[in-house]
């Protein structure tokens, strides 16, 4: 067996009645292990290779901390706290970045994301939705929606409330992963597996989505979709979507370069390239057709906005006299014009 892994974490999570993965939390996950940490962990529960989910006992838990005291100290103390846990125990090993097989893989290729050892569109999510049951996120944790009734009447009876806040496939970041540097006014409006990178401010109404993000420093004031990844210095306005589009494999592809703004109530279909403003209440798509202007405000050519994909310096507008949207840049249209011309 190989002792080179792709990730390791051990976790404790939520099962429901019938021993079914609802959710798992990893304090500490690991990329590229080391091979002497692998070895341990191996021997200790049996792993034999390829992508496991193994069942970790106290015992193991207890055994494994003291294994590993002299091979990686911040493991042992996780695995000292673990061997107390009364909830159940998995550890995860990762051989290769592959299709998901099992729902603790899920929440740990989430967890890369949010603790940003993996960004959008660097890992493989494939499968994922069914792997994620949909629960009652509640103030008592992930419940099982077919046991929510008779959990609710049990609090009850108790004279408690089992508040429920949302329910749906994937839980708030902020309950497992609180990335340094950042500020979120909502957490419930950041999904575990978003990338929040060090300087950002989600304000009240902005929303990132898992395998999206922004590399940070930046404002998010609108909405940042799976697959969105916006760059350094960047303000998307209040409303904004980034709507992703697909391409090869299924895999949605869009970026947003440095120091970007995005108006209020816009969208964009395609990547930016850095330093690009779409102007407020401007939806732009591969598809959409596109007037280019020169310094003049002439119109040099009619392009889809799919062919600037990934241009800098680029101003989207819609004519407020004839409706079409047109491309302005810091340099002239007839540049740009050339340039999309050698590229193809």
């Amino acid at each position: 067996m190989s002792q080179n892994l792709f990730s390791l974490a051990f976790g404790v999570g939520t099962q429901n009645r019938q021993g079914t993965w609802l959710e798992v939390f990893y304090a500490q996950p690991l990329v590229n292990p080391a091979a002497e940490l692998v070895a341990l962990v191996a021997e200790k529960v049996g792993y034999t290779g390829g992508n496991q989910a193994l069942a970790l006992t106290t015992t193991q838990a207890s055994e494994l901390a003291t294994a590993l005291k002299g091979v990686d100290a911040a493991q042992a103390a996780l695995l000292t706290r673990l061997a107390e846990s009364t909830k159940p125990l998995v550890v995860t090993l990762l051989a290769e970045d592959a299709a998901l097989t099992s729902t603790p893989e899920a929440y740990l290729k989430l967890h890369l994301l949010s603790h940003r050892l993996a960004k959008p569109h660097g890992l493989n999510l494939t499968g994922i939705f069914p792997l994620l049951p949909n629960v009652a996120w509640t103030s008592q944790g992930a419940v099982d929606l077919g046991e929510l009734a008779e959990r609710q009447l049990e609090a009850r009876l108790k004279g408690d409330l089992l508040e429920v806040f949302s329910v749906d496939k994937f839980p708030k970041m902020t309950d497992y992963v609180v990335p340094a540097g950042v500020r979120i006014a909502d957490s419930a409006r950041v999904r575990l597996g978003a990338y929040i990178g060090e300087g950002t401010t989600v304000m009240h109404e902005g929303f990132v989505n898992f395998n999206g993000g922004t590399a940070g420093p930046g404002m998010i004031e609108g909405r940042v979709s799976a697959g969105v990844f916006v760059g350094k210095g960047s303000d998307l306005g209040g409303g904004c979507s980034t709507m992703g589009t697909l391409s090869g494999g299924g895999n949605i592809v869009i970026s947003v370069g440095e120091g970007c703004l995005i108006g209020a109530n816009a969208g964009i279909g395609i990547p930016l390239g850095d330093r690009n403003t779409v102007e407020s209440g401007l939806y732009v798509t591969a598809g959409t057709k596109v007037a280019l202007l020169d310094d003049q405000n002439n119109l040099v050519k009619v392009v889809k906005a799919r062919d600037l994909a990934g241009q800098p310096d680029l101003l989207f507008r819609r004519n407020s006299q004839n409706g079409a949207v047109e491309c302005k840049t810091n340099k002239t249209a007839i540049e740009l014009n050339e340039a999309l011309h050698a590229h193809n």
